[in-house]
C-alpha cells in the first residue's frame, strides 16, 4: 500500500489541461504586447463590429418596432381626443355665431321698423308678436301688449314695410290682429300713381291680396302701388298695403281681377307697431263680391269688412 506522505501520480488529463491553460495565457499575453504595441488589433475589432452591427440592429429591431406601435397608439388616442374637443368647440362657436346672426338681423328689423315710424313723425306703440296663425281660413297674430298697455279694438297694426291688419279682440295683457289677409278682411286702398280707388280683399294667403272689380277703364298697371285711401275710416290715409303684381279679366269679362303682393312682412318678424293717435270707426261687414258681381260702389262712407264672428 502506498504511504500517505507519498504524491499521488499525476493523471494525463490534468496534465494537459494545465498545458493549455499555460499555452492560452501565454498567448492572451502575446497578443496584449503586441496589440499594445502595434495596435493591429484595435483595425480587426472595428472590422468584427461592422459585421456584428447588423446582428445588433436586427436584434433590437422587434424592441424598436413595438416602440414606434405604442408612441402611434398614444398619438392616435391623443389625436382623436384632439379631434373630438375641436369638433365641440367649432359647432359651439357656429352656433354662437348664428345667435348673433339672428340677433343682429332681427335688431336690423327692429331699428327699420323704429326708423320707418320716426321718419313719419308717427305715434306708434312697439308690441312683440306672441304666436302666427296662417291658416287659410285664420290669418291671425297674437301681440303681448294688451288692454293694460292701452291697446284699443280698432287699431291698425303697421311693421317697416306697411300696413299689416287691426287689432279686433283684447284680453288684459294681450291682443288679436286679423291680417290684411285674412279672407274676412278688406280694405279700401288707392293707386298711389293715379288716385284710383278700388278694395283689396284677403286671400288667406299670407303672401297675396286680391283686387277686385277693377273697371277695364281705370288705369291701374302692373307694378302700381297701392296704399290706404283712408275711406270708411279703418285706417289713415297713406300706408302702403301693397304692389299690383298681374292682372286679369274676372268671369264676367267685365272687370279686371289683380294679384297684390303686400307691402308688410305678414309671416317673419318679432315686433310689429301699434297706431296710436287715430279712432276708427266701428267695424262693420262688407261682403266680397263674386267674380261675376258688378263693381261695389266706391264711396266716403264704405267701410272694410270685419272679421267673421
Amino acid at each position: 500500500m502506498p504511504s500517505p506522505a507519498s504524491s499521488p501520480a499525476a493523471r494525463p488529463g490534468e496534465v494537459a489541461g494545465v498545458l493549455r491553460l499555460l499555452v492560452f495565457l501565454i498567448l492572451a499575453t502575446a497578443l496584449m504586447v503586441l496589440d499594445h504595441r502595434g495596435g493591429w488589433l484595435r483595425s480587426l475589432r472595428v472590422q468584427a463590429e461592422a459585421v456584428v452591427q447588423p446582428l445588433w440592429w436586427l436584434a433590437g429591431q422587434p424592441a424598436r418596432i413595438g416602440t414606434v406601435l405604442r408612441e402611434n397608439a398614444v398619438t392616435h388616442v391623443q389625436l382623436a381626443d384632439d379631434n373630438a374637443r375641436l369638433r365641440q368647440a367649432l359647432l359651439l362657436t357656429e352656433a354662437r355665431n348664428a345667435r348673433l346672426r339672428t340677433a343682429a338681423a332681427e335688431n336690423a328689423r327692429l331699428r327699420g321698423l323704429l326708423d320707418s315710424a320716426e321718419r313719419a313723425r308717427l305715434d306708434v306703440q312697439l308690441a312683440g308678436v306672441l304666436d302666427l296663425d296662417l291658416d287659410p281660413t285664420r290669418q291671425r297674430l297674437i301681440l303681448d301688449a294688451g288692454s293694460n298697455s292701452g291697446v284699443r279694438v280698432g287699431q291698425a297694426v303697421i311693421d317697416a314695410g306697411g300696413l299689416m291688419g287691426q287689432v279686433i279682440a283684447l284680453t288684459p295683457t294681450t291682443a288679436t290682429v286679423l291680417l290684411l289677409t285674412d279672407p274676412d278682411h278688406a280694405v279700401p286702398v288707392m293707386v298711389a300713381r293715379t288716385g284710383v280707388r278700388l278694395m283689396v280683399y284677403g286671400t288667406g294667403r299670407s303672401d297675396a291680396l286680391e283686387l277686385a272689380d277693377v273697371p277695364l277703364s281705370a288705369d291701374v298697371r302692373t307694378g302700381d302701388v297701392l296704399l290706404t285711401s283712408g275711406l270708411g275710416g279703418r285706417f289713415p290715409q297713406g300706408f302702403m298695403v301693397g304692389t299690383v303684381q298681374a292682372l286679369r279679366a274676372d268671369d264676367s269679362r267685365a272687370f279686371l281681377r289683380a294679384d297684390v303682393r303686400p307691402a308688410a312682412q305678414l309671416d317673419r318678424g318679432r315686433d310689429v307697431l301699434l297706431l296710436r293717435g287715430y279712432k276708427p270707426v266701428a267695424v262693420q261687414s262688407v261682403p266680397k263680391p263674386p267674380a261675376s258681381n258688378v263693381v261695389v260702389p266706391r264711396t266716403t262712407s264704405q267701410p272694410t269688412r270685419s272679421p267673421a264672428s
